[in-house]
């Protein structure tokens, strides 16, 4: 069994571990959807491609999809199920099948003094036929290799301007954009569960 097939992708997620945070009063708690396929030789996952838009702090960046949590949720699992479907059309219920959660990320969107906390949720594709529909808030829908990332074939930079300086950041490339930031940090986490051994090649 290769370390990232789906079978012991399924199997290591099983046994629940990872750091959970409890959010601040003045915090948000967001739930994201990490959905993996199997591919011709490698486990694929899939990435959105927010739109720019202003007052977004993650706009034009490549992520997840999902979303704030709001009251009519059940958990946060059901967050990042309801936010899937709403921004890319999948219905991860009908479609998916849940497999197990990831460590839990604090963050700081750029331009606030608010923290945030999101949770990622792992889900397998199993129906290969559903078709994605973008809405408003993303531009592309892109699949890449997993087996590519975790051995560091795929990794790159990015340079981003922040606070009026340009800076460079480490990321992987999945066609003509990068994987960086937040979402970069959940992908280390889950590589660092699969492979206790797994040391990222961009430090």
């Amino acid at each position: 069994m290769s370390l990232l097939s789906i079978d012991n992708i399924e199997k290591t997620l099983a046994d629940p571990s990872g750091k959970l945070f409890t959010p601040g009063s003045t915090a948000r708690h967001a739930a994201v959807a990490a959905i993996i396929r199997p591919g011709a030789g490698h486990t694929e996952v899939l990435f959105i491609l927010r739109s720019k838009k202003d007052g977004d702090p993650w706009s034009g960046q490549m992520a997840f999809p999902g979303g704030h949590y709001e009251t009519e949720d059940s958990c946060l699992r059901e967050t990042a199920e309801r936010e899937t479907m709403e921004e890319i059309g999948l219905d991860l219920v009908r479609d998916g099948r849940y497999l197990g959660k990831l460590e839990d990320v604090n963050a700081t969107p750029r331009g606030t003094n608010r923290n945030m906390v999101v949770s990622p949720f792992v889900f397998l594709l199993e129906n290969h036929e559903a078709q994605v529909n973008m809405n408003y808030e993303v531009a592309d829908v892109l699949w890449t290799s997993l087996d590519a990332m975790h051995a560091g074939t795929t990794v790159t930079t990015l340079d981003y301007e922040m606070q009026g300086n340009r800076q460079s950041f480490p990321g992987y490339s999945v066609g003509e954009q990068v994987v960086w930031g937040l979402t970069l940090r959940m992908l280390d986490h889950f590589f660092t569960r699969m492979d206790r051994q797994w040391q990222p090649t961009y430090e």
